[in-house]
């Protein structure tokens, strides 16, 4: 009997043993499964984009279910991505923006289907030369007719007035299409917007959001604008230059804030998704606003396949499902955000540098949570043309250093009276004048591309916002021309004195 018993009791030791083995280490290892893929795809989506650095959080049902920084802040002291890293948001800065707009609304301040002269009378514009009105809703859902290019005017400046000298840049621009007909993005409308929350509350704008809706979310380490940056609070940010990240510390835009220059981290940036998804928080009229927010405007054809633009959203149906998504992109820092309402699953990812990469890792990362098969295949405009202009610049590197070698050659010959120097005959006339013409021609044609082939940006704003090997590439070939230029000067005002052959070149003219 005795021995029944200790065998009993040792029986139900093993079984308790295994119980709490169970419960301490779970059959199901697919959340370790999805983290573990996750981890791998960023690492490897990382190595070929080049970002220097990535913080990611996930959220679901109101918890932070995942959240981790990948690479450096600062390449140069090796500081490691935390979730309290502080990024430039760029154009996610909207969505906080239309909050405020709906707010405003709720509280009786505005009303969306008010002309914006209501507010700015001096807000006059024109398409086709006739005056037009322009409503705070087609600000909001880029509907209003101000172009894209538009982006190119906004002036870099860190003044007080900084909003208001962005928006006057619009008054000498027609629009390109009638206010309502057609949505097309124009980051410059969010501005309007700042302009009219500073108009109606009577406070900056960075203040109103700070107080209205960061402070409210529980979002502390978050900032409205470089200029309440103090020291090194933020990532150090980086745009591609000869197939890596290059440090680059961009101009301030301080009139461009509301749409695209709030700082944050993926600590506060859980909580704003948080209360998107309309969790964590109990004010109804709140989330009456938020989902107000997450409303498309349907009254114009979708701006690309199931998508449509919200109030700073975009929302997008895929899979029989909705999806409230974002991306941002400034000159060296990028975002994405993406929400699934009906799973209460958001994800968010912030990098420090200007890539399309960004979106594409965060999709993907989303895609891998909800068990989806993801494209781990991605191509970036700007990193292919960062490729093609470094091999440019090698090449006309190159080419200068031959014209150099020609030049050095002829003026040591001139020096030992080999050469001499003579006027021009008929032959070299004609000569010297063509190759002038190409040199000019050339010269032009390179001043004159962007507002042909990129939709009339101008240089200074591609310099800013395009990988550095543009800059370079250009510079290197006003080089290459003048030198080639030089050496056409010397080769036709000037001719041998002996019969010995010229060193580095047969005489052509």
């Amino acid at each position: 009997m005795k021995k029944y018993i200790k065998s009993g009791i040792v029986l139900v030791a093993l079984v308790g043993i295994i119980t709490y083995g169970l419960s301490a280490f779970p059959v199901d290892a697919e959340p370790n499964s999805k983290v573990h893929n996750i981890e791998k795809y960023i690492e490897e989506q990382q190595k070929i984009s080049q970002i220097p650095g990535i913080s990611l959080v996930i959220v679901e049902k109101g918890q932070t279910v995942y959240q981790q920084g990948f690479g450096y802040a600062d390449l140069e002291t090796k500081q490691p991505v935390t979730a309290e890293t502080r990024f430039e948001i760029g154009s996610t800065t909207k969505a906080f923006t239309g909050l405020a707009i709906l707010q405003l609304e709720k509280e009786g301040m505005l009303k969306r289907t008010d002309d914006v002269q209501s507010y700015i009378p001096w807000f006059k514009l024109n398409y086709k030369g006739n005056p037009q009105t322009i409503t705070i809703n087609q600000l909001l859902y880029h509907t209003s007719g101000i172009a894209f290019q538009s982006i190119a005017h906004i002036p870099e400046s860190n003044e007080e007035n900084a909003l208001e000298l962005t928006v006057r840049t619009l008054l000498g621009q027609e629009l390109d299409r009638e206010p309502g007909s057609s949505m097309k993005y124009a980051t410059i409308n969010y501005d309007v917007l700042g302009l009219i929350i500073e108009e109606v509350t009577k406070k900056p704008y960075d203040q109103y959001i700070k107080q209205k809706i960061l402070e409210p979310i529980g979002m502390n380490d978050s900032l409205v604008g470089r200029h309440q940056v103090q020291s090194a609070e933020v990532a150090a940010g980086y745009k591609l230059g000869f197939m890596q990240a290059q440090a680059y510390e961009a101009p301030i835009y301080r009139g461009n804030i509301p749409a695209g220059y709030l700082i944050s981290s993926t600590n506060d940036i859980a909580k704003w998704m948080n209360f998107q998804l309309g969790v964590g928080t109990g004010n109804e009229a709140d989330q009456q606003i938020v989902q107000l927010s997450h409303v498309p405007d349907s009254s114009v054809e979708p701006f690309d396949k199931d998508s449509y633009y919200g109030s700073g959203w975009v929302i997008h149906k895929k899979r029989d499902k909705t999806y409230i998504l974002h991306e941002g992109a400034n000159p060296n820092y990028t975002s994405y955000f993406i929400l699934q309402p009906e799973e209460q699953v958001g994800v968010a990812i912030l990098s420090n540098m200007n890539t399309s990469y960004t979106t594409a890792i965060g999709q993907g990362v989303l895609d891998l949570w909800e068990g989806n098969d993801v494209n781990t295949h991605h191509t970036d405009m700007l990193q292919e043309l960062d490729k093609i202009l470094t091999l440019v610049c090698i090449v006309l590197g190159c080419c200068s250093a031959l014209f150099i070698v020609f030049i050095v050659s002829m003026i040591r010959n001139l020096a030992k009276k080999e050469r001499m120097w003579n006027s021009l005959n008929v032959r070299r006339s004609n000569s010297f004048l063509v190759h002038t013409i190409a040199a000019v021609a050339v010269t032009e044609c390179i001043i004159i591309l962007p507002p042909i082939f990129m939709g009339g940006l101008s240089w200074s704003f591609v310099k800013v916002w395009a990988p550095t090997t543009v800059s370079v590439s250009l510079y290197s070939t006003f080089i290459t021309i003048s030198l080639y230029y030089l050496y056409v000067i010397l080769r036709s005002f000037t001719h041998k004195t002996t019969s010995r052959q010229f060193p580095v070149c047969r005489e052509v003219w």
